[in-house]
């Protein structure tokens, strides 16, 4: 049975989980040791990754995203959610509200140590071209995560462009610029690594954001911060929510992509 697994960022912790239960273990792939916990009390195999380790000690452009992604090829992984937290580019974008993901600005395609950023760094037979037919983020994918959101009271704001914006540092305001100008609605210094990764891995994806401030010149934000931390605290708790009905409830989904090997049929 293929197994779904959640991607969390820097707001989760294992305590926040509920009531699952998780169980670390230590993956062996050929970029490194991933860690995964296998959450142990549900029916299915599922999985919960913490980006920047247990506890928070990884910057960006420290995690090891390729062991990542071969670590959830390993315990076949056939749904992934991949969560961020974003800046706001778009002042028709709600703040504070679950947003779904539906594409993908990178167009350098490199992580942040400058290499491309592809799982095939050497010549081998499982290398290819990966071919988008729907694109990075599944759309059977994309649809259960927003039915099971809508179910348990937490409807997504429409779905967004997302932009790749690597760290460790902020990005300027003429940055933040250029972005909105290319069609981007929110952007981070996560998540597009691991989508692109984990496609190679052929590993159906859907992206699932927060935007906690708006980044666009000239959008004010909340000046409040007792209001900002509530409402932040609110949509950690809903992404929180949405994280463990997918990881209880979820299904794999089929990939929509393919990968294009020279000499095969």
């Amino acid at each position: 049975m293929k197994a779904v697994a959640v991607i969390l960022g820097s707001a989760f912790h294992r305590e926040g989980l509920g009531a699952l239960t998780l169980e670390e273990l230590g993956v062996q792939t050929p970029f490194g040791t991933q860690t995964l916990h296998r959450v142990a009390n549900v029916a299915h195999p599922a999985y919960v990754v913490f980006r920047h380790g247990v506890p928070h000690r990884l910057l960006p452009h420290q995690i090891n995203y390729r062991a990542m992604a071969r670590a959830l090829r390993e315990v076949d992984c056939g749904a992934l959610l991949v969560t961020s937290s974003v800046g706001v580019l778009d002042p028709d974008v709600p703040l504070f509200r679950l947003l779904l993901v539906e594409d993908l600005l990178m167009p350098d395609n490199r992580l942040p140590d400058g290499s491309t950023c592809t799982m095939f760094v050497q010549p081998s037979p499982e290398q290819g071209h990966l071919v988008l037919s729907e694109g990075l983020f599944s759309e059977a994918l994309t649809a259960q995560i927003r039915g099971l959101a809508t179910t348990h009271g937490q409807a997504p704001g429409k779905n967004v462009v997302f932009a790749y914006a690597g760290g460790p540092r902020s990005k300027t305001r003429a940055e933040n610029r250029l972005w909105a100008k290319l069609g981007a609605q929110v952007n981070s210094m996560t998540l597009a690594p691991e989508v692109v990764l984990a496609n190679e891995m052929e590993i159906p994806c859907a992206g699932l954001v927060v935007g906690h401030k708006y980044s666009f010149p000239g959008v004010a934000n909340l000046e409040d911060r007792s209001s900002v931390e509530a409402s932040l605290d609110r949509a950690r708790q809903a992404m929180t929510d949405l994280a463990v009905a997918f990881l209880k409830l979820g299904a794999p989904v089929p990939f929509g992509n393919h990968l294009f090997r020279f000499g095969v049929a």
